[in-house]
């Protein structure tokens, strides 16, 4: 059944099939060789799949990143992480990877974030002299910080499909999420210190001040919803419908000029049809991970894993190479939706908490964002540089190289996920 799963799964992908139909037919695919097919029984998992409150969180947290980009907020966030560090030397490689984390805690998303970042950052290091290709490569790498530091969708649909708490996986990221930003600082500083970059004026007191006072609207959402969820004030669900609220009404009142409100059904149709695409893929998901269930696949996967090894830590290693092999070849979302049912029971079954093997997927396949041929954030940067994918790939590879290592030091040393996340939430 395993092989009549991928080998479908895949049969499809390779032809051009969007991947949500991929997974429908390899599910009725499985459900055809078992002798239990009912279109009834695909129609009811495919509604029920949808009908997910915790799936709610999803469309909120798009709708207010779309929101923060259209109202300025980015724009903001930007200006004030240069008044802090825009003279040292390489000052705006340091700016991108600050606004990153913090653009981290405003979405969720890496390719919305990798789009605000670049269009904003990418023409102002062209401009004073940087090589472009590292410029990229460093706008994209730190795109995929976003689905690392709460509020992060791919978390949301790991822990809806694995039965995990969304809270404690919000928890459990935001240390991780910090490593991936410490790692790019200190590839940065290598890389900066080779080339010749231009530095800008030192902001005064005055100014870092001015600036603070523009952006702490922006800076004070992350907070709020790190606290609420701690405090178990809100669930991630509201927690999603705050946040919308909050950048709604921050982006008409606050910061008046840059969203109108004649604006806002363009915001609103672009949120749906992200929407649209995200709850149909995981709806899908349910569909096949319900059928993965009555085929007894993550079983037999057991029973296979556990006989390679009875080590934790080398059966994370053996995943960990596994799933950076698929995020070369799918992109994030359907590999989460996909994998989370069929590796889930194996890693729970050696005795490893399911929260930190979830901080683990997601930054694992966050890697693959930004690794061709499928890497979507790469695209992303691309699009927005002017420069092709084999220039980038160029320029990428020092952070790619950093993050790698940091995936594999949370495999090594699961304290660094564990320890914060118990302090966290006690």
């Amino acid at each position: 059944m395993i092989w009549v799963f991928l080998g479908v799964l895949f049969f499809f992908l390779f032809l051009g099939v969007p991947v949500v139909f991929s997974m429908l037919m390899s599910a009725v695919a499985m459900m055809l060789v078992m002798g239990i097919f009912d279109p009834q029984i695909v129609t009811q998992q495919l509604v029920n799949g949808a009908n997910n409150f915790p799936l709610m969180a999803i469309p909120f947290f798009i709708l207010a990143g779309e929101i923060m980009n259209a109202g300025g907020i980015s724009r903001r966030v930007v200006h004030f992480a240069t008044t802090l560090v825009g003279h040292i030397r390489g000052g705006l490689g340091y700016v991108t990877i600050i606004a990153g984390v913090i653009f981290a805690g405003l979405s969720g998303s890496a390719v919305a974030d990798t789009a605000a970042l670049g269009a904003i950052l990418i023409p102002m290091m062209a401009a004073r002299g940087y090589d472009i290709r590292r410029a990229s490569g460093l706008v994209a790498s730190s795109g995929i910080i976003a689905p690392i530091i709460p509020p992060s969708i791919p978390l949301i649909m790991y822990g809806v499909i694995g039965g995990v708490s969304i809270t404690q996986l919000f928890m459990a990221g935001i240390v991780p999420g910090l490593l991936f930003a410490v790692g790019l600082i200190f590839a940065w500083y290598f890389v900066a210190k080779r080339g010749n970059y231009e530095k800008m004026e030192k902001a005064s007191g005055k100014e870092r001040l001015r600036a603070l006072g523009q952006a702490v609207w922006a800076l004070f959402l992350p907070f709020i919803i790190i606290v609420g969820l701690r405090g178990g004030i809100f669930t991630p669900t509201e927690a999603a419908v705050i946040a919308c609220v909050y950048a709604l009404l921050i982006s008409l009142t606050v910061y008046r000029g840059d969203l109108k409100i004649k604006a806002l059904p363009e915001v609103l149709v672009a949120s749906a049809k992200t929407t649209g695409v995200v709850m149909f893929l995981a709806a899908a998901a349910l569909v096949t991970s319900w059928v993965i269930t009555v085929a007894q696949i993550p079983a037999e996967l057991v029973s296979f894993l556990t006989g390679l090894t009875e080590s934790p830590v080398v059966l994370l290693l053996i995943i960990m190479v596994f799933l950076l092999m698929v995020g070369v070849v799918m992109d994030m979302t359907p590999a989460i939706l996909i994998f989370t049912p069929v590796l889930l029971p194996a890693v729970t079954a050696l005795g490893i908490d399911p929260v930190y093997f979830g901080i683990l997927m997601v930054i694992n396949l966050c890697i693959g964002l930004i690794t061709p041929p499928v890497g979507t954030v790469l695209y992303v940067a691309c699009g927005i540089s002017k420069i092709s994918i084999i220039e980038i790939t160029k320029g990428i590879w020092p952070f790619l190289l950093v993050q790698v290592t940091v995936l594999f030091l949370l495999v090594l040393f699961p304290q660094l996920v564990t320890v914060p996340l118990e302090w966290l939430t006690q």
